[in-house]
């Protein structure tokens, strides 16, 4: 059961097929003998009163679309009655009275809330380890990492102890541990599941939600639950439902291959090759895939990214520091440059932002989808902090090595993550990006879901 598609666990428990008190039995089965070896999920609940609401899930009316299923929620959102960290030394005790919107969504449609995913602290660089709980280690190898910020949730889902996971992206932090961990993460259009109301609101148009799973079919259910606008925020979107994914041709259709950005990407051995493995499916269903030059200066995309990125970063965390609370050395670094800008610094940023958002506009014209590995490094060893070197060539600092993202990060496009198979020579999943205009995020599901019916890999493929 627990390998179950989400589809077809929830529509087994809303027609009484299936028990939550059987699902929730066997999830903590699964948690109990999975996780102390790779430590995903962090803050369980007590068993006894999961037990209980999953009984009361059984004997009570049918709630919403998620009616049942076990789900472990991200450690950067606030749940009510368990423990929200963000891996902070500082917020190890804090315990919220109330739920963040998507957690408040997600208990809305019915599902029960079991826990927390391990992350990063505060979220900050895509390895995830915390003085907090630890490291979380990829199930494929338990010596290396499993990505981040995302990391517990992808681990979660690869392992069967849920069968969705909300993840959230600013620099590729569902879209990394998803490629490398052999799961499917999707970057939202930027404004589609609306963000936490609070703070400042306007500006920071950088980070978005997603969803998280086994499969695109499954994405689409989770999104349809945390997507669509909230009246306190400014920005949002009403959609169409995108479950179930409508069938696409994806004969004729036209994809753009950008693989190493002309090499400006450093990558290692293997990971364009993999990556070409996975065009080479789309090849095979009738698209036609072309590589394509770099349409635009990576340096420039880059220098933007990282003026906005600790911009934002230091209006979120410089209060923190100011309070001497601890803080790791990446977010001290991001917090010091935010600080250090002038307003026209940011004001330019944003300008080149502008101008590759016209360029990728264009390309658009021409391509139905563009693709990118979804990362430029395999999984690394869960003690080393960050990668210094690609290829021979140093990273200047803690991020450089995951550049591979920015292009759509930057200007906030819908972008899925999907698993491209595994190394030929370490046999290590990796994973691609395919992304489109914005607001196409159902015409990318559909992508994936064809992709999906002809490669399946996290279900012919999960880790021993």
């Amino acid at each position: 059961m627990i390998r179950s598609s989400a589809h077809e666990l929830t529509k087994s428990l809303s027609q009484r097929q299936v028990s939550a008190v059987d699902l929730m039995q066997q999830t903590l089965e699964q948690i109990a003998e999975v996780n102390p070896g790779v430590n995903a999920i962090v803050a369980l609940r007590d068993v006894a009163d999961l037990m209980a609401e999953a009984q009361a899930a059984d004997q009570g009316p049918v709630r919403g679309p998620l009616h049942g299923l076990p789900i472990a929620v991200k450690d950067l959102v606030n749940v009510a009655g368990i423990p929200s960290t963000q891996g902070s030394p500082a917020l190890k005790d804090a315990v919220p009275t109330s739920d963040d919107l998507i957690a408040a969504r997600m208990r809305a449609a019915g599902a029960i809330l079991i826990g927390k995913t391990n992350v990063p602290e505060h979220g900050l660089g895509s390895h995830t380890f915390n003085p907090v709980y630890g490291a979380t280690s990829n199930p494929y190898d338990r010596n290396l990492t499993c990505g981040g910020s995302s990391g517990g949730a992808a681990v979660a889902l690869a392992t069967g102890m849920v069968a969705l996971a909300d993840g959230s992206d600013m620099m590729g932090s569902l879209r990394n541990p998803a490629g490398w961990n052999n799961v499917y993460g999707f970057r939202p259009s930027w404004g589609l599941v609306p963000s936490e109301p609070q703070g400042e609101m306007f500006l920071h148009q950088l980070s978005t939600l997603g969803p998280m799973a086994r499969s695109p079919q499954d994405i689409s259910l989770f999104l349809d639950v945390i997507s669509g606008p909230d009246h306190r925020s400014p920005f949002g979107q009403a959609t169409a439902p995108t479950f179930p994914i409508k069938d696409r041709s994806i004969r004729g259709l036209k994809i753009g291959w950008l693989g190493d950005w002309q090499r400006c990407f450093p990558m290692e051995g293997g990971i364009l090759e993999l990556s070409q493995e996975a065009l080479s499916v789309f090849e095979s269903l009738g698209a036609s895939v072309e590589h394509i030059a770099a349409p635009f200066e990576a340096d420039l995309i880059w220098d933007s990214w990282i003026t906005l990125r600790s911009w934002s970063i230091a209006g979120s965390l410089a209060p923190m520091m100011e309070r001497g609370e601890p803080l790791k050395d990446s977010a001290i670094w991001e917090i010091e440059r935010g600080l250090s800008m002038s307003a026209m610094e940011v004001h330019r940023a944003s300008e080149i932002r502008s101008d590759w958002f016209r360029r990728a506009a264009q390309l658009f014209e021409t391509y139905d989808a563009l693709v990118l590995p979804t990362a430029q490094v395999w999984p690394f060893d869960v003690n080393l902090p960050w990668p210094t070197e690609i290829a021979g060539q140093g990273m200047d600092t803690y991020h450089r090595w995951m550049q591979v993202v920015t292009p759509v990060s930057l200007i906030g496009l819908p972008c899925l993550a999907v698993p491209a198979g595994f190394g030929a020579i370490n046999g290590l999943p990796g994973g691609v990006q395919i992304f489109g205009p914005r607001g196409s995020d159902a015409a990318i599901l559909a992508l994936g879901k064809a992709y999906h019916a002809a490669t399946e890999w996290p279900q012919k493929r999960p880790p021993v």
